[in-house]
């Protein structure tokens, strides 16, 4: 068997070896991270400006509400929801920006790093032929023999490190492409939203060619059709409790209205404003959006197809559970009416019964619709789905 020479040998690739690990492990702890960062923070003041767009966008809501009923102010109404929906999907894509930025550059640091530990994994491999023997005759004395040692064993422990690192970098790699492919669905959902409320802006100039006293008659037919079928959704959604047994009465419970955000909770329930999933404010799917958002930190943007009774649907392709049976954190899904119902879950009592809360139920929490509401030994049955987030 042929041998290496030992003396020189030993110390230098031991030490060459620590070197070569050392840069391995720099390269983990600057390189990434500094570009990571500067990187973020040009996404982050994107993503900021673009918050700030909307804010405004939310104020001037709340400021045409105040307004005359008129023509120009619908227009000016949609246009400005246009404009939310917009400053949306641009948020989506500078997330979309900075994580694409961030998985190509740690794809490039992983691959970097993979082939400089498989140069020091041969050198390990290598100097380990070396047998303690060997490297105990090689040696000066007892001292210069125990360094060798401890070279080859702190050698070993940083590899087992900068290995676990890259399972680190591997695992972080494997969610931001998960947080793509949601970035992703939630920007063709905002397109889909913002094309829907162009067509609605359009249609509205199309029948009242811009006349005024043509969108009046049309306006007060709205209302009254609106009224209407609001009428027939809550008898929908009364039928659907007693059908599964009643139980439970409608009070206004906890005074923070379950978190709900104020600007949306304080807003005009008739000129309603589009929440951050476009949802318009103070319906039952706006509030319950905001409990997957709270609980979660995400919820998808199911703008233009957000209805209720769409949830399920939306949910099963988006890859979320639906099935029959509620627990707290949960979605529950009324599919009766024009609409539909979503209520949270907040928690599940022993007997089975459920704790929800929810938004717009008549008379509940308030007069009339658009209040916070809180209903306790439900029947779970009064819901058709239940959708765990």
């Amino acid at each position: 068997m042929k041998l290496r020479s030992t003396t020189p040998v030993s110390i230098t690739l031991t030490t060459r070896m620590l070197i070569a690990l050392s840069i391995v492990v720099m390269s983990f702890a600057v390189p990434i991270q500094l570009a990571g960062r500067v990187s973020a923070d040009d996404y982050a003041s994107r993503i900021r400006a673009l918050e700030e767009d909307i804010s405004r966008y939310d104020n001037q809501a709340a400021q045409l509400a105040k307004e005359a009923d008129s023509l120009q102010r619908e227009v000016n109404r949609l246009s400005n929801e246009k404009s939310t929906i917009q400053a949306q999907v641009d948020i989506s894509q500078a997330k979309f920006d900075q994580l694409t930025t961030d998985i190509a550059a740690n794809e490039k640091k992983l691959t970097e790093n993979k082939s400089v530990l498989g140069n020091v994994i041969a050198d390990i491999y290598v100097d380990g032929k070396v047998s303690s023997l060997e490297m105990l005759a090689s040696s000066d004395n007892i001292g210069d023999f125990l360094n060798k040692q401890e070279y080859r064993s702190s050698a070993r422990d940083q590899l087992n490190g900068t290995i676990a690192e890259i399972k680190t970098l591997k695992t972080t790699l494997e969610k931001q492409k998960v947080d793509v492919e949601n970035v992703l669905a939630d920007q063709k959902t905002q397109r889909e939203a913002l094309a829907a409320k162009e067509a609605e802006q359009q249609k509205l100039l199309d029948d009242t060619k811009g006349n005024e006293d043509a969108y009046r008659s049309l306006s007060s037919q709205s209302v009254a059709q609106k009224n209407q079928l609001q009428r027939q959704q809550q008898a929908a959604i009364e039928a659907a409790m007693r059908a599964a047994g009643g139980g439970g009465r409608a009070t206004a419970g906890d005074p923070n209205k379950g978190g709900y955000p104020s600007n949306l909770a304080n807003s005009d329930y008739d000129n309603p404003v589009v929440d951050p999933w476009g949802m318009y404010s103070r319906q039952c799917v706006s509030y319950t959006a905001w409990k997957v958002y709270q609980k979660n930190g995400y919820m998808p943007y199911w703008g233009g197809r957000g209805n209720a009774k769409q949830w399920p649907a939306n949910a099963r392709a988006a890859g979320i559970p639906v099935n029959s049976t509620p627990r707290a954190g949960s979605v529950g899904v009324i599919m009766s009416g024009q609409y539909g119902h979503v209520v949270w879950v907040d928690s599940v009592n022993s007997n089975g019964t459920i704790n929800i809360s929810q938004y717009n139920y008549w008379n509940a929490g308030g007069s009339g619709w658009g209040h916070y509401s809180e209903m306790n030994g439900v029947s779970p049955a009064a819901y058709d789905y239940y959708i765990h987030f």
